[in-house]
């Protein structure tokens, strides 16, 4: 998705691998071995030698557009708790274990560990009802990333999906997870409305379901209005979903802990979900929720008190759902 010019100062990259063998590597560098060990993590069979690995460059043009890499690693590490996960991603473990990056940078990040997690479950299952729901459905992942959403939920092939994204991101994403029948990426920007009129073209009668996770926080409130303008002109009859950072977040300059080594900045801030009503009249609130009160046991002691305080929660994050009226 599109970043403040601020973002675009330096690039980033991470390197992918692909084995064709499968013995215990003996490297002299701490990158690869780190790859092993994450692959071993994984429970990969494969290992792979310094000498045959086929290597591909992947540079971000934002530090922003580099934040994929978070959920993705979050995600896989819930998968390989295996029948104790709250979501099973055996994807994201794959993709994992085949990009060389330093993920330790995320180890300590505890709140951000199961709070993406438990977002991309919740997301998960506001898909599944519309599926279920729905005669015709339109998933729409806006700022998909690397996510493996349509994999997890839509286990009949129901819906017709799509992926959006910056091009940069698209391009890596059709390297590591093609495109596949039913589910086609769009190299776009999220403020370009270009493609919401092919979509709604292509599909006249489709029922809509965006879907914007750990996207909207990076954007500007006047952009965000924008993009929710937009959708509420086009998209009647559907819903929206995305989380935010509270605005005493926002106020104080306080980052998600998965944050505090980047460069990305949160640059608007929502702490009451009927505000967006105010904006855009034909969106209506679904369900504005808090992390903490989802799956307490896996939250720390001090974040199940503050869940406990709902206000004082929602200033710092929550997940909002609308109904766009037709």
């Amino acid at each position: 998705m599109p970043r403040p010019a601020a973002y675009h100062a330096s690039q980033h990259s991470i390197v992918c691998h692909r084995s064709r063998h499968t013995m215990i590597p003996d490297w002299g560098d701490d990158s690869f071995r780190h790859l092993w060990v994450l692959m071993r993590a994984a429970g990969g069979d494969n290992f792979v030698t310094k000498k045959d690995m086929d290597k591909t460059e992947y540079r971000f043009d934002s530090v922003v557009a580099e934040t994929l890499l978070i959920p993705l690693y979050f995600r896989a590490k819930e998968s390989r708790r295996g029948r104790h996960a709250l979501l099973r991603d055996e994807t994201a473990e794959r993709l994992v274990a085949g990009i060389d990056y330093d993920y330790s940078k995320f180890d300590k990040a505890g709140m951000s560990a199961i709070g993406c997690v438990v977002r991309s479950n919740y997301f998960d299952e506001a898909v599944r009802r519309f599926i279920a729901t729905h005669e015709r459905p339109v998933v729409v992942n806006v700022g998909c990333g690397l996510d493996t959403r349509r994999q997890r939920t839509d286990g009949g092939g129901r819906a017709v999906c799509y992926e959006l994204d910056l091009p940069e991101v698209i391009s890596l994403r059709r390297t590591l997870l093609p495109d596949t029948p039913g589910d086609t990426c769009i190299p776009a920007s999220l403020t370009d409305t270009a493609w919401m009129d092919r979509l709604r073209t292509a599909h006249p009668d489709g029922d809509f379901i965006f879907v914007a996770e750990g996207v909207l926080m990076y954007f500007y409130e006047r952009q965000v209005k924008a993009f929710l303008h937009a959708l509420a002109s086009r998209f009647g009859g559907g819903q929206v979903w995305f989380d935010v950072c509270g605005k005493t977040m926002l106020k104080a300059g306080v980052k998600p802990d998965s944050l505090r080594q980047s460069g990305a900045q949160i640059r608007s801030g929502i702490t009451d979900g009927h505000e967006v009503e105010r904006w855009e009249p034909r969106l209506r609130l679904i369900e504005q929720a808090i992390y903490q009160r989802m799956h307490t046991r896996r939250w720390s002691l001090p974040m199940r008190l503050l869940a406990l305080m709902p206000g004082v929660s929602k200033g710092f994050s929550s997940l909002l759902g609308y109904e766009i009226m037709g």
